[in-house]
């Protein structure tokens, strides 16, 4: 018989993905100079759903593209595994 228990939530698991994005912000160049880092990483809040953390959605208010959309989700799976 499989049991799911849900992980605890890690405390550094938000400050590890405002790292990542982070490092996502300086790697683009256009990004550096349209948006500041911190307006950056409130784009991204980190969302509970029964205790789950919650994918990313898409910044409707600010225009990113897919290829650093998809880099922001990649760094949301490995932080909050």
């Amino acid at each position: 018989m499989f049991t799911f228990t849900a992980m605890k939530n890690d405390p550094l698991s938000i400050p590890l993905f405002e790292m990542r994005l982070e490092e996502i912000h300086r790697a683009d160049p256009w990004l550096r100079y349209e948006i500041s880092i911190r307006d950056f990483i409130a784009l991204f809040p980190v969302r509970y759903k029964n205790g789950l953390p919650v994918k990313p959605e898409h910044p409707a208010a600010y225009g990113v593209d897919r290829e650093v959309f998809l880099k922001v989700l990649v760094a949301f799976s490995q932080c909050f595994k």
